[in-house]
Formats: C-alpha cells, structure tokens, sequence
C-alpha cells in the first residue's frame, strides 16, 4: 500500500535465522530499478521487502518509527545524503542492522570508505538482480555479500598498506575461526564444524574484528590473505 511519496509497504518485522524471512529495506533512487529490486525480494522465501525510499533522509526517519529491518540494501550516489554517511546514520541508530551497497562505483577510495564506515558488502549494479539476492542470503549464515571485483580491489588495496608481520594478539580459536573464514564457510558451518554455537562464532567473530581493525568479514579475510596471519 502506498505510505508516501518515498515509501511503500507494510510494518511487518521479520527476524533472522531460525527459517524466519528477513526484513530488507531499499535506499535507492532509481524508481524503476528499486521497484524491480523490491519485488524480486519479495518474492524470495528468505526475504520481506515493506519499505523503500528514494534517498537516505525518509529512511532515517522511518527507523524513528518503525522496528528496523535486518539489512538495508542501499545506494552509494543519492540526492541529498550520500550512501557513505547514511551508513554512518544508520549505524549510529541501529548498530545490528546489516548495510549492503548496491552501486556502479567500483574505485578503491569508494570502496574502502564504505565498508570501513560499517558496510556489509559491497554489490555492483551490474549484477543480475538474482545474484543480488542470493547474495544477499550469504547475510543469514553470517557471510558479507561482495562481488569478486570488489575483493580484489580490497585486496590491493591490503597488498599496499601492508607494513609487517603483526598476529594481532588471535588465539588459537580465533585463528580457527579466521582460518573457516578465508575457507569460505559462513557462521552456522563454522559452528558445526568446531562443535561450538552460532553466538559462540559470532563472539569470536567480533573478537577478530576489534584485533584487526577493521569492520566486517570481507577486510578480515583480506587482512588474513595479505599479512600471512594463518
């Protein structure tokens, strides 16, 4: 049902894991392309599509008001707030929310600013609208949705700031957890695989974030890659 002239939907909250459907918002303001996006997600088991804005400012009103979504898919280039500093909004409001970009910018500065600002991920636009959203559930198994280019880039951009050997002060179950990670297996396969819980991993998980110095899984494995850590 139509809200306003920036939103549409419902109110209903979905939760996370446990075979519940995710709730997702949209920050985009390519009518056409976010009305497109929505309904593909909509459509998805795993997802609920209630809300999506045209810019940054609407949505961060609406998280005044409303439950907050599990993940916000969001653009980089808006009118008015940039995608940069709307990740800063959001983050500062609600911390648990999972921010994925979803832009044509692909140079390394873009980059870096977003996921060191909090990004989940990092998607093109240039992938088909499937891929988006099967990346998108990589989030419920604890994966950070990145498009193979975007790795690279981190990863050149680890290969020039890289200054010695460092272990960061990781324990052993750290590095294990870390060493699953770069292996590609997500939070519920690391879980079993170590016969530890799902909250276990996550507590390591945030434990090797905050030693590394960086905010998500994707610059933790890069991080790993580059300085030899495993």
């Amino acid at each position: 049902m139509e809200k306003n002239s920036q939103t549409t939907g419902t109110t209903e909250r979905s939760l996370d894991l446990d075979g519940e459907r995710l709730c997702v918002w949209i920050i985009e303001d390519d009518e056409w392309f976010a009305r497109q996006l929505s309904q593909l997600i909509g459509l998805n088991e795993a997802f609920t599509c209630p809300f999506s804005f045209r810019s940054c400012e609407p949505a961060l009103e609406k998280l005044q008001t409303e439950n907050p979504p599990d993940i916000v898919l969001m653009d980089i280039g808006l009118p008015g707030m940039s995608g940069i500093e709307g990740i800063k909004r959001i983050r500062a409001m609600t911390p648990e929310v999972k921010t994925v970009m979803l832009t044509v910018f692909e140079d390394s500065n873009t980059i870096v600013q977003a996921i060191s600002n909090g990004a989940a991920g990092y998607l093109l636009k240039g992938s088909s609208m499937e891929t988006i959203v099967d990346m998108l559930k990589s989030i419920v198994y604890g994966g950070a949705p990145i498009n193979p280019q975007i790795a690279k880039k981190i990863l050149d951009v680890f290969a020039h700031t890289y200054s010695g050997n460092n272990d960061y002060g990781l324990t052993p179950r750290e590095k294990e957890v870390l060493t699953h990670l770069v292996d590609g297996l997500q939070m519920k396969q690391i879980a079993d695989r170590m016969f530890i819980t799902f909250h276990t991993v996550d507590k390591h998980l945030r434990s090797i974030y905050t030693k590394l110095q960086v905010p998500s899984r994707s610059l933790a494995i890069a991080k790993a890659l580059k300085e030899n850590l495993l």
